[in-house]
């Protein structure tokens, strides 16, 4: 049981995590954790929830005990962030709801990226290898996380992909975190910036009911714009909204399916180096 959000599975709740390679090649050892200095870019998220145990025993005295539950996970994640930046690496966590367009959006990235810099995808899923193949054919290396009943993935999940993929120095990691606007805002995974897709599909209000997502954010990315004069969505107002729990937020209006908007995600990606 993941003592944040709830959910089972993953490395915080036994649950077990299997990281199957698709796209293999030789490794020799694991990555070097032992660094002790971090990144100025930092996503530490401070104390989780107050925990209100119950006695029995008591006469049902409420004892509330302050528990940083997320420390272990945000030591990890400054060790991955040091390694990182030391190697010239820019992560950048993808998060969405499912359906969203995470995955047209990562292939039409690796493709339109082939031979300006490596690109390596982490693929976040509960189950299935299909995601991952997807990323295959697209022509990036890619490492698949299935995460079980876990709805998110953390520092250490990232950190055996990370193991796994061995990226090259100054490439672009991709994380495809598991598709849900709750839980994988609260871990940090040592990435460099995250990004937040929503669809047009969707809904104007993702952000107000969402609000934590969309606060952690450093972009905002507004797919399938191609579908707009098929659906009601007020791109003003969602950006009005946006910014109302996150006033330095950025927002780009893209379409992965048919190219419009993408030159402004990648000149976004560019400033990240």
């Amino acid at each position: 049981m993941c003592g944040t959000c709830g959910c089972s599975g993953g490395s915080e709740g036994g649950g077990g995590t299997r990281v199957a390679v698709p796209h293999t090649h030789p490794h020799e050892g694991d990555l070097d954790h032992g660094h002790g200095h971090g990144h100025g870019h930092d996503h530490s998220h401070g104390h989780a929830p107050a925990v209100a145990i119950r006695g029995a025993a008591d006469g049902g005295e409420t004892i509330t005990l302050e528990q940083r539950v997320l420390a272990k996970n945000e030591d990890l994640a400054a060790r991955n962030r040091a390694w990182l930046a030391e190697q010239g690496i820019v992560a950048v966590n993808l998060m969405s709801s499912p359906g969203a367009g995470k995955t047209t959006l990562l292939e039409r990235t690796i493709r339109d990226f082939a031979g300006r810099r490596p690109v390596a995808v982490v693929e976040g899923d509960q189950e299935t290898m299909l995601d991952a193949e997807r990323i295959k054919r697209a022509g990036s290396t890619v490492v698949q996380v299935n995460t079980g009943a876990g709805c998110h993935l953390d520092a250490e999940m990232m950190r055996d992909a990370l193991t796994t993929l061995t990226p090259e120095p100054g490439s672009l990691v991709l994380v495809e975190n598991v598709g849900n606007l709750v839980c994988p805002a609260l871990f940090d995974l040592g990435e460099r910036s995250r990004v937040v897709i929503i669809s047009v599909t969707e809904g104007t209000d993702k952000p107000l009911k969402y609000p934590y997502m969309f606060a952690a954010a450093d972009l905002v990315i507004i797919n399938k714009v191609d579908l707009l004069p098929y659906v009601d969505f007020d791109m003003a107002r969602c950006e009005e909204y946006a910014r109302s729990v996150n006033p330095g937020l950025r927002l780009l209006a893209v379409s992965a399916t048919t190219g419009e908007g993408m030159r402004a995600w990648y000149d976004w990606v560019a400033e990240q180096y």
